[in-house]
């Protein structure tokens, strides 16, 4: 950032260590970016443009809202906070223990780290030989790729240097490569109508896509990792970390942004070559292989491959670094180390099991998550311990304005009511009708909104009774 004005050798020294020089702000957002962006966020913008036809600018602004706008939020909000729990904290303490806990094993080796490897596998497949066993092909796939995720992972305040400046970069090239190729020379053109929910109202189904992406719940658990590779840089201060962990978040949004309107048009030219497709996964390779020819399934699959093992080494770190802070017993090596030996085991023999209560589950955190990032960001900073720190002195973290405390606590409560209790129907029970569904919004899977409102704003005309106030402040 260039002054008005020239300082003398030490000002300008003082300044410049208040944020990181361009280059190191970058990589970091970049780092960031890598964390976020996996199988996940790479087949659903494509899809979208597939389906929603001529409304395909609709439907991304939606799409962009939920998928970049939310988790970025949520960045600021935990750079405000200090960290998960801390924020978390703000409701109770033994609500922030447990649901700290859930969400780094739901977004970690529950799910979304077994799938990485998974799903990589699976975009490697064609280019490997026809006779091979898949059960022995994916064993052996799945050991090396949890191997080099680990070894990767042992230095977690070197992330930026791995993803900001390698992998992140790599990822970032090959896939403007296949976007560029779209754009230069269509493959297609639209499907002749939108479909589903594409047609009637693409803005709401666009956001609705958008949701799908869980993002939340990974912002919530990256920013530990993320703070700890400002610090790195040379950032000490807790308001000069907080700041560099939001202008982090923001150059990532804009990356996810660039990125799935890019995806978006890829769709959007698919859908008069691959009609009714059913997954992202298979427009960005028929999209591929028609730019490339037979050279487009190791595109993609280097796609998948690099987006997949980034994400399981931001996971591995992030979760292993709370679970080690917070339970001193093992160490980062052994958290580390647990982490990826049960995402190896579910990954070749239980993960169509664990998808049957990882995904409930991750439904009912995600709006209690979002809630908690409202609160956050209304309520700004109320502790002074930093982003990423060590949550021993998180005490000041809780003495915000606690005026406000009895009302965020009845709207995370009636907000976890709705949506553990319809992610356990929707998982177990789809067919049984609930008085949920009765609710504004409850076909979008966003009826808790209603009850979160309902609940802050008689938690404050409650405050305000009991304080003879004169109104909701």
């Amino acid at each position: 950032m260039v002054c008005g004005s020239v300082r003398s050798d030490g000002e300008g020294a003082e300044m410049l260590a208040h944020r990181l020089n361009r280059r190191d702000g970058l990589a970091v957002g970049v780092m960031l970016f890598s964390m976020f962006f996996g199988a996940g966020n790479l087949i659903l913008a494509p899809l979208l443009g597939v389906q929603a036809a001529g409304s395909t600018p609709l439907a991304l602004a939606g799409f962009i809202v939920s998928a970049v706008g939310l988790p970025v939020l949520t960045i600021a909000a935990i750079a405000l906070s200090g960290s998960v729990r801390q924020l978390a904290d703000r409701i109770s303490p033994l609500f922030s223990e447990v649901f700290a806990a859930l969400v780094y094993l739901a977004i970690g080796p529950f799910l979304a780290i077994p799938r990485t490897a998974t799903t990589s596998y699976e975009m490697l497949r064609p280019l490997l030989p026809t006779d091979l066993s898949p059960t022995a092909a994916l064993l052996v796939f799945s050991l090396a790729f949890f191997a080099v995720a680990y070894v990767l992972a042992m230095h977690p305040s070197r992330l930026t240097e791995l993803m900001g400046k390698a992998s992140g970069p790599a990822l970032l090239l090959l896939i403007v490569l296949v976007v560029g190729a779209v754009l230069v020379s269509p493959p297609g053109g639209p499907a002749s109508a939108a479909a589903g929910d594409y047609a009637a109202r693409p803005l709401v189904a666009g956001f609705v896509c958008g949701y799908q992406t869980m993002d939340v719940l990974a912002a919530l658990a990256f920013g530990i990792v993320i703070a700890m590779n400002v610090r790195e840089k040379g950032l000490e201060d807790t308001r000069d970390v907080a700041r560099q962990v939001m202008r982090s978040g923001a150059i990532a949004g804009v990356l996810m942004m660039l990125i799935y309107c890019g995806f978006g048009y890829l769709g959007y030219t698919m859908g008069s070559v691959v009609p009714g497709v059913g997954n992202g996964a298979e427009v960005i390779a028929a999209a591929a292989r028609i730019e490339f020819g037979s050279l487009g399934a190791v595109l993609v699959a280097a796609i998948f491959g690099l987006a997949c093992l980034n994400v399981c080494i931001g996971l591995t770190c992030s979760i292993s670094e709370y679970f080690s802070e917070r339970y001193a017993r093992l160490g980062y090596r052994q958290w580390a180390l647990a982490v990826v030996v049960v995402s190896f085991l579910l990954s070749n023999v239980g993960l169509t099991a664990i998808l049957g209560y990882s995904v409930p589950l991750l439904l009912a955190l995600y709006p209690v998550a979002i809630c908690l990032v409202a609160m956050g960001l209304l309520q700004g900073r109320v502790g002074r311990s930093g982003v990423g720190r060590s949550d021993a002195g998180n005490a000041g973290a809780r003495v915000g304005d606690a005026r406000d405390a009895p009302a965020w606590r009845l709207a995370v409560a009636l907000c976890a009511l709705d949506s553990v209790t319809v992610a356990l129907r929707d998982g177990y029970a789809p067919t049984l009708w609930l008085p949920f569904d009765m609710l504004p919004l409850a076909d979008l899977h966003m009826g808790w909104i209603t009850l979160a409102v309902l609940g802050l704003v008689v938690g404050r005309l409650w405050r305000c009774a009991r304080s003879g106030e004169g109104g909701v402040q």
